[in-house]
């Protein structure tokens, strides 16, 4: 949210599981434990997903394995955040 890259490029999605019913399940991290945003973004992805008409539930698990660190960002976040 502080910066201009979405979560996905920024690497903190790890997993994405869609079941035959819909059901939605996505593996994260943030970018440390003591994040600011630790409480209220994984709510947000979950509101944010809950919005797409075929999906029926949502479930968010935050993980620190692996943690997450600058190479897991895409090449393009990197190129924005000028770290290329």
């Amino acid at each position: 949210p502080e910066i201009p890259v979405n979560i996905y490029e920024l690497g903190l999605i790890y997993d994405i599981q869609v079941s035959e019913d819909c059901d939605v399940e996505i593996e994260m991290t943030l970018t440390s434990p003591n994040c600011p945003v630790a409480e209220t973004l994984p709510v947000e992805v979950e509101e944010k997903v809950k919005v797409v008409e075929e999906v029926r539930n949502v479930k968010v698990n935050i993980t620190f394995d692996p943690p997450w660190d600058k190479d897991m960002m895409s090449e393009e976040a990197k190129l924005e955040l000028g770290m290329l």
